[in-house]
Protein backbone atom coordinates (compact mmCIF):
# COMPACT_ATOMS: atom_id res chain seq x y z
CA UNK A 1 0.00 0.00 0.00
CA UNK A 2 1.32 3.58 -1.23
CA UNK A 3 1.98 5.62 1.95
CA UNK A 4 -0.22 8.57 1.01
CA UNK A 5 -3.16 6.74 0.56
CA UNK A 6 -2.42 4.87 3.71
CA UNK A 7 -2.16 8.99 5.50
CA UNK A 8 -4.85 9.57 4.04
CA UNK A 9 -7.17 6.59 4.98
CA UNK A 10 -6.29 7.34 8.56
CA UNK A 11 -6.85 11.02 8.26
CA UNK A 12 -10.21 9.88 7.73
CA UNK A 13 -10.61 7.86 10.52
CA UNK A 14 -9.24 10.28 13.03
CA UNK A 15 -11.55 12.65 11.65
CA UNK A 16 -14.84 10.30 12.28
CA UNK A 17 -13.52 8.83 15.93
CA UNK A 18 -11.40 11.18 17.84
CA UNK A 19 -11.68 15.09 19.13
CA UNK A 20 -10.09 18.05 16.89
CA UNK A 21 -7.60 18.09 19.72
CA UNK A 22 -6.15 14.40 18.76
CA UNK A 23 -6.31 15.35 15.16
CA UNK A 24 -4.07 18.28 15.57
CA UNK A 25 -1.62 16.56 17.66
CA UNK A 26 -0.92 14.11 14.91
CA UNK A 27 -1.09 16.82 12.22
CA UNK A 28 2.67 17.43 12.21
CA UNK A 29 3.90 13.85 12.04
CA UNK A 30 1.80 12.66 9.64
CA UNK A 31 2.74 15.93 7.41
CA UNK A 32 6.09 15.10 7.94
CA UNK A 33 6.41 11.48 7.10
CA UNK A 34 4.05 12.12 3.68
CA UNK A 35 6.70 14.79 2.45
CA UNK A 36 9.54 11.94 2.78
CA UNK A 37 7.38 8.71 1.57
CA UNK A 38 4.43 9.61 0.34
CA UNK A 39 5.14 7.39 -2.52
CA UNK A 40 6.57 4.46 -1.23
CA UNK A 41 5.14 1.38 -0.53
CA UNK A 42 4.41 1.69 3.72
CA UNK A 43 5.94 -2.00 3.71
CA UNK A 44 9.39 -0.89 2.24
CA UNK A 45 10.06 0.84 4.85
CA UNK A 46 12.49 -0.18 7.54
CA UNK A 47 13.07 0.04 11.10
CA UNK A 48 16.08 2.09 10.71
CA UNK A 49 14.18 4.88 8.18
CA UNK A 50 11.57 5.10 11.11
CA UNK A 51 14.41 5.46 13.62
CA UNK A 52 16.36 8.13 11.49
CA UNK A 53 12.74 9.92 10.83
CA UNK A 54 11.61 9.97 14.38
CA UNK A 55 15.24 10.94 15.65
CA UNK A 56 15.59 13.83 12.97
CA UNK A 57 11.64 14.79 14.01
CA UNK A 58 12.32 15.01 17.62
CA UNK A 59 15.95 14.82 18.36
CA UNK A 60 15.43 18.30 20.58
CA UNK A 61 11.98 17.89 22.25
CA UNK A 62 11.38 16.44 25.67
CA UNK A 63 11.00 12.79 25.95
CA UNK A 64 7.45 12.81 26.68
CA UNK A 65 7.21 14.56 23.06
CA UNK A 66 9.63 12.07 21.58
CA UNK A 67 7.63 9.09 23.40
CA UNK A 68 4.53 10.46 22.20
CA UNK A 69 5.18 11.02 18.39
CA UNK A 70 6.92 7.10 18.18
CA UNK A 71 3.56 6.09 20.08
CA UNK A 72 1.38 8.04 17.14
CA UNK A 73 3.21 6.56 14.56
CA UNK A 74 2.77 3.20 15.84
CA UNK A 75 -1.01 3.55 16.65
CA UNK A 76 -0.59 4.84 12.36
CA UNK A 77 0.99 1.49 11.15
CA UNK A 78 -1.15 -0.63 13.73
CA UNK A 79 -4.87 0.85 12.30
CA UNK A 80 -3.26 0.61 8.59
CA UNK A 81 -2.30 -3.28 9.47
CA UNK A 82 -5.41 -4.27 10.96
CA UNK A 83 -7.99 -1.96 8.51
CA UNK A 84 -6.00 -3.08 5.05
CA UNK A 85 -5.30 -6.61 6.71
CA UNK A 86 -1.71 -6.30 5.53
CA UNK A 87 0.89 -9.45 5.90
CA UNK A 88 3.91 -7.43 7.56
CA UNK A 89 4.97 -6.39 11.40
CA UNK A 90 4.49 -3.26 12.35
CA UNK A 91 7.92 -1.75 11.94
CA UNK A 92 7.52 0.35 15.35
CA UNK A 93 7.51 -2.93 17.50
CA UNK A 94 11.24 -3.57 16.70
CA UNK A 95 13.28 -3.55 20.30
CA UNK A 96 15.61 -0.62 18.48
CA UNK A 97 12.57 1.74 18.51
CA UNK A 98 10.91 0.51 21.64
CA UNK A 99 14.02 1.21 23.48
CA UNK A 100 15.11 4.65 21.96
CA UNK A 101 11.20 6.10 22.81
CA UNK A 102 10.61 4.60 25.98
CA UNK A 103 8.63 6.25 28.37
CA UNK A 104 10.40 8.36 31.10
CA UNK A 105 10.19 7.13 34.45
CA UNK A 106 6.75 8.86 36.01
CA UNK A 107 7.87 10.22 39.54
CA UNK A 108 5.38 9.56 42.30
CA UNK A 109 2.84 12.02 42.85
CA UNK A 110 2.87 13.18 46.36
CA UNK A 111 -0.75 13.55 47.67
CA UNK A 112 -1.72 16.13 50.02
CA UNK A 113 -3.06 14.98 53.53
CA UNK A 114 -6.35 16.25 54.68
CA UNK A 115 -5.14 18.00 57.47
CA UNK A 116 -2.56 20.00 55.22
CA UNK A 117 -5.37 20.79 52.60
CA UNK A 118 -8.07 21.91 56.07
CA UNK A 119 -5.54 23.63 57.35
CA UNK A 120 -4.66 25.64 54.41
CA UNK A 121 -8.45 26.68 53.84
CA UNK A 122 -8.83 27.51 57.17
CA UNK A 123 -6.11 29.72 57.50
CA UNK A 124 -6.91 31.55 54.34
CA UNK A 125 -8.37 35.29 55.08
CA UNK A 126 -9.46 36.20 51.85
CA UNK A 127 -12.97 35.01 50.75
CA UNK A 128 -11.82 34.38 47.39
CA UNK A 129 -8.89 32.63 47.75
CA UNK A 130 -10.63 30.09 49.92
CA UNK A 131 -13.35 29.42 47.48
CA UNK A 132 -10.50 29.08 45.16
CA UNK A 133 -8.95 26.58 46.89
CA UNK A 134 -12.60 24.76 47.84
CA UNK A 135 -13.56 24.76 45.02
CA UNK A 136 -10.35 22.71 43.38
CA UNK A 137 -10.14 20.37 46.88
CA UNK A 138 -13.65 19.74 47.63
CA UNK A 139 -15.31 19.83 44.07
CA UNK A 140 -12.27 18.87 41.87
CA UNK A 141 -12.23 21.22 39.24
CA UNK A 142 -8.94 22.62 37.03
CA UNK A 143 -8.08 25.39 37.94
CA UNK A 144 -8.43 26.58 34.00
CA UNK A 145 -11.99 25.70 34.49
CA UNK A 146 -12.23 27.65 37.77
CA UNK A 147 -11.15 31.24 36.77
CA UNK A 148 -13.65 30.59 33.48
CA UNK A 149 -16.72 30.54 35.53
CA UNK A 150 -18.96 32.76 35.32
CA UNK A 151 -22.09 33.70 37.54
CA UNK A 152 -24.74 32.62 35.01
CA UNK A 153 -22.48 29.16 35.06
CA UNK A 154 -23.61 28.59 38.87
CA UNK A 155 -27.59 26.86 39.29
CA UNK A 156 -27.75 26.05 43.56
CA UNK A 157 -25.41 23.49 43.99
CA UNK A 158 -23.89 22.53 40.33
CA UNK A 159 -21.36 24.57 37.78
CA UNK A 160 -22.01 24.30 33.88
CA UNK A 161 -18.22 24.39 32.56
CA UNK A 162 -18.16 25.85 29.11
CA UNK A 163 -15.42 24.91 26.49
CA UNK A 164 -13.89 22.04 28.96
CA UNK A 165 -10.82 20.03 28.46
CA UNK A 166 -12.28 16.85 27.32
CA UNK A 167 -13.74 18.97 23.99
CA UNK A 168 -17.21 18.55 25.07
CA UNK A 169 -19.22 22.07 24.70
CA UNK A 170 -20.27 22.06 28.13
CA UNK A 171 -19.62 19.86 31.33
CA UNK A 172 -21.15 20.07 35.09
CA UNK A 173 -19.37 19.55 38.50
CA UNK A 174 -20.86 19.55 41.58
CA UNK A 175 -20.35 21.59 45.23
CA UNK A 176 -20.99 20.60 48.62
CA UNK A 177 -24.01 22.37 49.98
CA UNK A 178 -21.24 24.67 51.94
CA UNK A 179 -19.02 25.36 49.15
CA UNK A 180 -22.44 26.38 47.01
CA UNK A 181 -23.44 28.21 49.80
CA UNK A 182 -20.78 30.40 50.20
CA UNK A 183 -19.98 30.90 46.54
CA UNK A 184 -23.90 32.08 46.27
CA UNK A 185 -22.84 34.87 49.00
CA UNK A 186 -19.64 35.72 47.65
CA UNK A 187 -21.47 36.49 44.10
CA UNK A 188 -24.52 38.29 45.90
CA UNK A 189 -21.74 40.10 48.03
CA UNK A 190 -19.18 41.32 45.63
CA UNK A 191 -22.60 42.25 43.18
CA UNK A 192 -20.91 39.74 39.90
CA UNK A 193 -23.09 40.26 37.48
CA UNK A 194 -24.37 37.17 35.14
CA UNK A 195 -21.71 37.53 32.65
CA UNK A 196 -18.47 38.28 34.48
CA UNK A 197 -16.13 35.74 35.66
CA UNK A 198 -16.35 35.29 39.46
CA UNK A 199 -12.46 34.89 39.54
CA UNK A 200 -11.36 37.66 37.25
CA UNK A 201 -7.48 36.69 37.86
CA UNK A 202 -5.01 34.50 35.39
CA UNK A 203 -3.36 31.33 35.75
CA UNK A 204 0.22 32.89 36.73
CA UNK A 205 -1.50 34.45 39.99
CA UNK A 206 -3.75 31.54 41.24
CA UNK A 207 -0.77 29.31 40.73
CA UNK A 208 1.59 32.06 42.92
CA UNK A 209 -1.37 31.96 45.43
CA UNK A 210 -1.50 28.57 45.99
CA UNK A 211 1.73 28.11 46.12
CA UNK A 212 2.34 30.46 48.18
CA UNK A 213 -0.55 29.48 51.27
CA UNK A 214 1.37 26.17 50.85
CA UNK A 215 4.92 27.58 51.61
CA UNK A 216 3.13 28.89 54.60
CA UNK A 217 2.69 25.60 55.95
CA UNK A 218 6.15 24.25 54.30
CA UNK A 219 4.53 22.24 51.42
CA UNK A 220 5.02 23.10 47.68
CA UNK A 221 1.15 22.86 45.98
CA UNK A 222 0.40 23.58 42.93
CA UNK A 223 -3.16 23.92 41.36
CA UNK A 224 -3.23 20.72 40.10
CA UNK A 225 -2.41 18.71 43.27
CA UNK A 226 -5.39 20.18 44.87
CA UNK A 227 -7.47 18.55 42.32
CA UNK A 228 -5.57 15.18 42.59
CA UNK A 229 -6.36 15.50 46.26
CA UNK A 230 -10.05 15.48 45.55
CA UNK A 231 -9.69 12.21 43.65
CA UNK A 232 -7.77 11.01 46.32
CA UNK A 233 -9.78 11.85 49.26
CA UNK A 234 -12.94 10.43 47.85
CA UNK A 235 -11.68 7.21 46.97
CA UNK A 236 -10.05 6.48 50.55
CA UNK A 237 -13.26 7.39 51.94
CA UNK A 238 -15.08 4.58 49.54
CA UNK A 239 -16.63 6.66 46.88
CA UNK A 240 -16.67 4.35 43.18
CA UNK A 241 -13.51 4.60 41.04
CA UNK A 242 -16.77 5.05 38.46
CA UNK A 243 -17.97 7.97 40.44
CA UNK A 244 -14.60 9.97 41.09
CA UNK A 245 -13.81 9.12 37.57
CA UNK A 246 -17.16 10.50 35.81
CA UNK A 247 -18.63 13.06 38.20
CA UNK A 248 -15.42 14.16 40.24
CA UNK A 249 -12.98 14.56 37.88
CA UNK A 250 -15.01 13.74 34.55
CA UNK A 251 -12.41 11.59 33.10
CA UNK A 252 -12.92 9.82 30.38
CA UNK A 253 -11.03 7.03 30.67
CA UNK A 254 -10.90 5.40 34.10
CA UNK A 255 -7.36 4.61 33.24
CA UNK A 256 -6.18 8.36 33.52
CA UNK A 257 -8.20 8.20 36.64
CA UNK A 258 -6.00 5.38 38.02
CA UNK A 259 -3.09 7.76 37.55
CA UNK A 260 -4.35 10.38 39.81
CA UNK A 261 -4.88 8.08 42.88
CA UNK A 262 -1.83 7.98 45.22
CA UNK A 263 -0.05 4.97 46.21
CA UNK A 264 -1.74 2.96 49.10
CA UNK A 265 0.45 2.47 52.05
CA UNK A 266 0.79 -1.08 53.56
CA UNK A 267 -1.16 0.51 56.86
CA UNK A 268 -3.86 1.65 54.84
CA UNK A 269 -4.19 -1.60 53.22
CA UNK A 270 -4.36 -2.76 56.94
CA UNK A 271 -7.21 -0.45 57.83
CA UNK A 272 -9.24 -1.28 54.83
CA UNK A 273 -9.03 -4.91 55.30
CA UNK A 274 -10.06 -4.44 59.29
CA UNK A 275 -13.00 -1.82 57.67
CA UNK A 276 -14.23 -4.45 55.23
CA UNK A 277 -13.84 -7.82 57.39
CA UNK A 278 -13.69 -6.81 61.09
CA UNK A 279 -10.34 -6.89 63.36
Amino acid sequence: MITKEAITLFKYYLQSNHKPRTIESYRLLLERFEVIYAQKDLETIAPDEIFHFLENLTGNMAKSTRRLRYAQLKAFYNFIIDRCSLNMRNPCSTSLLSKSFKAPKQQPHKILDRETVDEMIYNTKRQRDRLILELQARCGLRIGELLKIKASDVADRTITLREPKSGKETERAYMPENVSRKLAEYVKEKAISAEDRIFPICYSTARSLIKRLGTKLNVRVAPHDLRRYSATYASRNGVPLEVVSKVILRHQDLKTTQVYLGKISDSEAIRWMDVLHGK
